[in-house]
């Protein structure tokens, strides 16, 4: 199962309307990939496990509040706030990239699926005023200068079963990495959520701010 059914058989509660979102996704993607390349060609016909399925993977570890604020950074074609938004829609979510014609297909897609929770801007993480209860990303550099960049964002008080903090998806070994942000962390791993292939190696990491 490739097609956007994917999302119902992990996420059996999903609304119709939710389903209809979900369902229209990869046809509006499609569309402006060909206009702004923000999804490698041969991920595009894999766009609900290897993009929209990801996203969701944060969904897992946490299920946000309504009336929450997530900032996603390096949020590319909108990934992982948009499919996000899609499921927690009493959420808001700020989605920044420092590349104006991404920030452009985000605002489309958006449009295009009613979304009403989605604010896209173009900036750098360090330029983003205001705080969130939690500051997402997927993997768009090593954990410790990401820290540097949003450590002072998040919330001082918490309302979820969580500590506000980072909720950050990755991939591969991260032993490493981990060990230069000298901080607690905690390691979701995505294949103990999602059977397929592609998920053996990803995680959400989760640091606590």
């Amino acid at each position: 199962m490739t097609g956007f059914e994917i999302i119902g058989q992990y996420f059996p509660d999903v609304t119709q309307n939710q389903t209809a979102q979900f369902g229209k996704l990869a046809a509006v993607y499609k569309e402006w990939n060909d206009k702004i390349n923000v999804i490698s060609r041969k991920d595009i016909d894999n766009i609900y496990i290897n993009h929209v399925l990801h996203s969701l993977g944060i969904a897992k570890v946490i299920s946000f509040k309504a009336g929450a604020e997530v900032l996603d950074v390096g949020t590319g074609g909108g990934f992982p706030g948009i499919p996000l938004a899609i499921l927690f829609p009493e959420t808001r979510f700020h989605l920044v990239d420092s590349i104006g014609k991404k920030i452009t297909v985000v605002n489309e897609v958006a449009k295009a699926l009613g979304l009403k929770n989605v604010k896209a801007e173009q900036a750098r993480a360090e330029q983003v005023k205001g705080k969130y209860d939690f500051i997402i990303s997927r993997a768009v550099t090593r954990m410790k200068e990401f820290h540097g960049w949003i450590y002072n964002k998040a919330k001082g008080q918490s309302v979820h079963n969580l500590d506000n903090g980072i909720l950050y998806l990755k991939g591969g070994d991260l032993d490493e990495e981990m060990n230069e942000l000298k901080r607690p962390y905690s390691v979701y791993n995505l294949s103990d959520y999602f059977k397929e292939e592609f998920f053996e190696t990803k995680k959400v990491i989760y640091v606590p701010l």
